[in-house]
Order: structure tokens, then sequence, then C-alpha cells
């Protein structure tokens, strides 16, 4: 097993040519993500879809996977930022002969006829606009696609005007366009990279453009260029100008929000779990998923967040693809689904990749679609009872349809609680009485009960509910409290620690300063604590999840170490491991799934949970000090 990356590793530098995890940026459209990395190399791109067979896939092989470089004569990598609250990127080269200024933008506009959930809706293209800011500057696009994840070769040819080229395996075409009346036409073997080469001089502008949707939309021309950039510009801020939170750490939580709606699909308000495959949570470990698919752990801090910043028509859209998919299955919820809300999916190994920083497998496709996993039970409860909660006298309640498909969950729980399940880590390596399973079971009964209530609903069945909840309850504290210990552990009769316990108290299970939940905090730091800010989810060795090898920290956990220490009391502490944390993120404010303690970014990026839950840290420390929101959250939890 190899070594833990190095620190000068994080941000700027490469490791052997890879760009490091925390030093791309994202660009999304809700239907594609691409990254691009710090040498202006588009890296990642799967169309026509963000689970489509990849076109660019550097990222996971550097000689064979692909990539759109952008190759500017004498210049070292660019300066890279966000525009303002858009997902769009500003790159600045200093070349020798002059200044060149680029933006990279994945297109969308801002209908008016649609509701505010479809706001962003995409134009099928990826545009890349530089001009020359002063004296003369020659650039080369080299765009070697590689279909189907490598697997296939382009088939480029004439698509009409100005020299426009169609890719027929993936459904692409290429197109440039410059002020000058003169762009250069995109050249290259019908088979292989096209290139696209010109100077320009001060002043002067080229556009490069690639569709996703099989044809151009009529000619290409700079105005239509600039016109998609005015439009992607407003459509982001629009949607972030609706983003009322303006209290701690506002500026991180707003780039985050921005992340969550770009990896919020356009078709049916499913959000990704992260827009890749196979980053690795170590590198050289065999610890390597994909995450492009809408899991329902996510779902109760997905329609809490939401609705906390205002964004409410994304939140009732999100949450009404689970009761659908509840709706359709009577009630047994499979752990995650796919953009389509569809629970069916085959995980394969493409060999044909060496991963990134030679990690391998690289997998395409979650065989966890087969699990069982008690606590999405619980999260799509909560989640429910949240958004009806927030929705009450705004003619945006749950019908009496989804309300029945709420239920149903709740009835399956009480049918399957006492079972054994591979737990919220997924587990491969069988099925245990996992205590966080055991809580997030009280929680789907303590909600339900609390929905029906919400809504008037005298159901035959609560009583029964009331004694599950009770029971369960009485179980945990029972056997998921381990005396010897002095906390919560993993399992029923294991000694062993898991940070997923972090949410008792965020949960409502037990009071923040109950002494068993400080002390659980307490023996979560000592045990899986490393830097004093960073959480792992548990010690790997010791639960023997099937898989092998050491992981990074965990973010998820680290930020859930924030709120829970803001619920004990202990606001200073949370407020420091909270800057810790942020201080670390990566240069485009961003993060992926793990962490190594020399702020190396691990595992598949951006990622959903991360974001959702240091939003969830930076608001309940702004409700630190505020007496009436803490008022809120406790009526919310009791």
């Amino acid at each position: 097993m190899s070594a833990p990356p190095r620190r000068e590793e994080a941000d700027g530098g490469t490791a052997g040519g890879w760009p490091p995890i925390g030093s791309l940026a994202f660009l999304s459209d809700c239907h594609v993500a691409a990254l691009i990395g710090p040498d202006a190399a588009v890296e990642w791109l799967c169309a026509p879809r963000f689970d489509g067979p990849s076109v660019f896939a550097r990222l996971l092989d550097r000689r064979t996977g692909g990539a759109w470089e952008l190759l500017v004569d004498g210049a070292p990598p660019p300066e890279q930022r966000y525009r303002d609250s858009t997902l769009l990127v500003e790159s600045r080269w200093s070349a020798p002969g002059g200044t060149l200024l680029g933006e990279d933008f994945l297109a969308v506009h801002d209908p008016p006829a649609m509701d505010e959930a479809d706001g962003v809706a995409s134009r099928g293209v990826l545009v890349r606009l530089l001009r020359c800011a002063e004296g003369r500057v020659t650039v080369r696009h080299r765009v070697d696609v590689r279909p189907d994840y490598a697997r296939a070769r382009p088939r480029w040819s004439p698509a009409g005007e100005r020299g426009a080229l169609r890719e027929a395996t993936a459904g692409l075409w290429l197109g440039a366009v410059d002020d000058r009346g003169g762009a250069p036409a995109p050249e290259g073997p019908e088979d292989g990279p096209v290139t696209v080469e010109t100077t320009l001089a001060e002043g002067e502008s080229l556009a490069v453009v690639l569709g996703y949707d099989g044809a151009p939309h009529g000619p290409l021309s700079m105005d239509l260029v600039h016109r998609m950039r005015e439009e992607t510009l407003r459509a982001w801020r629009a949607w972030d100008a609706r983003n009322r939170y303006d209290g701690f750490g506002a500026a991180q939580v707003r780039r985050s929000a921005l992340v969550l709606r770009g990896l919020m699909t356009a078709e049916t308000g499913a959000l990704l779990a992260a827009a890749t495959t196979s980053l690795p949570e170590w590198i050289g470990g065999e610890r390597n998923w994909d995450y492009r698919f809408l899991w329902h752990r996510d779902a109760a801090l997905v329609v809490l967040v939401l609705m906390r910043l205002g964004h409410r028509a994304e939140a009732s859209r999100y949450l009404r693809v689970l009761l659908a998919h509840s709706a359709r299955e009577a009630g047994a919820l499979h752990p995650m689904l796919d953009l389509d809300g569809r629970a069916e999916g085959e995980e394969t190994v493409l060999d044909h990749l060496g991963g990134y920083r030679d990690s391998r497998p690289v997998r395409v496709g979650n065989s966890a679609f087969a699990q069982h996993q008690l606590d999405v039970y619980g999260q799509v409860l909560d989640a429910a009872f949240v958004h009806q909660q927030a929705a009450l006298g705004t003619g945006e309640e749950l019908t009496a349809e989804e309300l029945s498909a709420a239920y149903a969950v709740v009835d399956e729980a009480a049918r399957r609680w006492r079972e054994p399940d591979e737990g919220i880590w997924e587990v491969r390596r069988g099925r245990r009485h996992w205590t966080i399973s055991k809580v997030y079971a009280w929680v789907c009964f303590d909600r339900g009960l609390r929905l029906a209530e919400l809504t008037g609903d005298d159901r035959p069945d609560l009583d029964h509910w009331r004694r599950q909840r009770d029971e369960v309850r009485e179980e945990v504290l029972a056997r998921g409290w381990n005396a010897s210990v002095g906390a919560f552990t993993q399992s029923y009769g294991s000694p062993d620690l898991d940070a997923s316990l972090l949410s008792l108290p965020l949960l409502g299970f037990l009071d923040g300063t109950d002494p068993r939940v400080v002390s659980t905090l307490d023996r979560v730091e000592r045990e899986l604590g490393e830097g004093g800010w960073l959480v792992h989810r548990y010690d790997p060795a010791a639960t023997d999840d099937g898989v092998g090898g050491p992981e990074g920290g965990f973010l998820l956990c680290s930020f859930a170490m924030v709120s829970a220490l803001v619920l004990a009391g202990r606001a200073d502490e949370a407020r420091r491991r909270y800057e810790e944390l942020c201080a670390r993120a990566g240069r485009f404010g961003l993060f992926s799934e793990e962490m190594t303690a020399e702020g190396v970014m691990l595992g598949n990026y951006p990622q959903a949970f991360t974001h959702l839950a240091q939003i969830d840290a930076a608001m309940n420390l702004d409700a630190a000090g505020d007496e009436e929101s803490l008022r809120a959250w406790a009526e919310r939890t009791a």
C-alpha cells in the first residue's frame, strides 16, 4: 500500500502529472459536469448525462483517457477562479508575448416560463472563450475525445459551415469562431485528436465550443457565444440570489449551495452524490466507487439544508423523487436510485483504465443497489416531515398520495427494523445490527408519528408505530451503549467506534449535552480523530468492511462533529474545527469525500454530502449565539 499523499500536492502542485483532486474546477449545466485541471485541461466529461459514458477521462488514465487541452505558447499554468456566484471559471495566462484571459462554462439560461426548480436550463454546450488582453499570444486547443470510457475511437466528419465537425460515436460536435470573421477550422484525423490553433492580437477573441446533443443549432457566431455567456452568468446569479442565508460562513455556504445545485439533475431533481467515479479513498487502494447516483442517506440533510437556504422548489422536487420510488415499491426502499429514479444498475470494472494515480479498479455502476440499508427509512421520513413542516400554508404541502407513500415507508420499517443490514457505510462483508441503523428506525417511527399529527391524520396504525418507536429506543439504549467503552458503538456487542453516531443529538435521539452523547463525542475524537479537526468514520481494520486497506478522514463526519459540538454547548471548539476544515477546501472552495491529515483530498468530487454537512455546520454555528434559532432547532428534533 502506498504512502499518504504529500501536502504539496493538495492545491497547485501535481503528483506525476496527476492534478490534485482539490485543484479541479467543477462546471455543470445540470445535465453534464466537467472538471478542469490547474493546467486548464478538461480532465473529465461524461455525455449526454452525468452518468453517461465519459468522453474525457484523463483523470482516470493519463495515457488513454482523453482530455481537452488548452496550450498557450510559453505560458505557465494560468491563474484560475470562479466568476463571483456562478459556475463560470475565469483564467489568466501570462505569456512572454502578452496576456490571455479565458472563460470556461457549460452554457445555461434562466427561462422565465419555468418554475424556480427548473430555472437553470442547459444549452447543451461547453464553451471555452479566450481574449487577448495585451500583446500577441498563440493558443492551441487539442481536443482528444475518447468515447465510451476510452473504449472507442472518435469518428469525426464535417458538420456544415465554418468548418464545424460532428463526432458520431458519442454524438458530439465541435466548432470555432473568432471576432475577425476567419476562425481557424478544427483539424485532425477522423479518428483522433482535433486541434484549433491561432494567434490572437490585443483585443481579439476566439471561442471553441463542444456540443453534446448531436448537431449544432444553427450557425456559430461570436454574438451567440457572448449571449450564452451572459445568460449563464445571469442564470447562476439569479439562482444564488434566492439564497437567503447571510449568517456565519456565508461565503462558503453559498459556494457549497451552488455546487449542490450543479449536482441536481434537470430531468428529475435527483441529487448526485458526486460528479465522478472511482476517485480513490486512498492512493493505490481499491476503495474506488461510482457515485453518480442518488443516495437516500442524503435525503434528510438535502431537504433541511435547501429549505433553510430558501430553495424550497428544489427541496420539494428532490423529495418527490424519493416518494415516487416508495410508491412504486410499496414502501420498500433501495439504498440508491439512478438519475431517473430507478433502482437498478450493474457494477462493472473497466480494466483498460489505470485509475487515478494508478488506483484500481475503475468501476462504473454500484452494487449497493441490492443492499438492505435500514437507515434510509428514517432518512426519507425525516425529509418528508421537514418538508411538510416548512410547506404548511404555502400550497406546496405533500399530496394525499405522497403522504400515503411516506406512511408505507413507516409500515415497511416496522416489518424490517429487527433485521440486520449492510448499514449506512454499505459494507460488503455481511449484515449486522448497526447501531446507527436502529437509531434511524427510531427516526422513521418518530417522524411518521409527527407527520401524521402535523397533517391531522388519525391513522389506525399510530399506536403500533408508537410502540415500535419506544421499543427500538429502549433497545438502542440497552444494546448500542457500551458502558465499558464509554460510548455508543458501531454495532450491537461490538467495542468499535463509529463516527455516524455523532448524529445522535442532530437527530433528536438524545440531547446534545447528555453525558452519553458527550462521552461518545470524546471517544470518537480520541480514537477516530486526527489533527484536532479531521474525523475518520471508523477503523477499517476493526470493522472488516469487505474491501481492505486504509482510507482518508471522512469529511461528512468531520463537519458532523462540528454540529454535535455546538449542541453539546462547546461552540468555541466547534468553530475552531469548522475553520480548520474550511481552510483546507480546494482552491475553488470545493470538497471531496475524504482528506488526509496533510490536507490532500481523496474520493469522488465534488461530494454532495460533504457540502451538505458543511452548510449544516455553519448554520448550527450561526444559531449557537441565537436563542431563537436554537429553540427552532430543538422544536424540530424534540
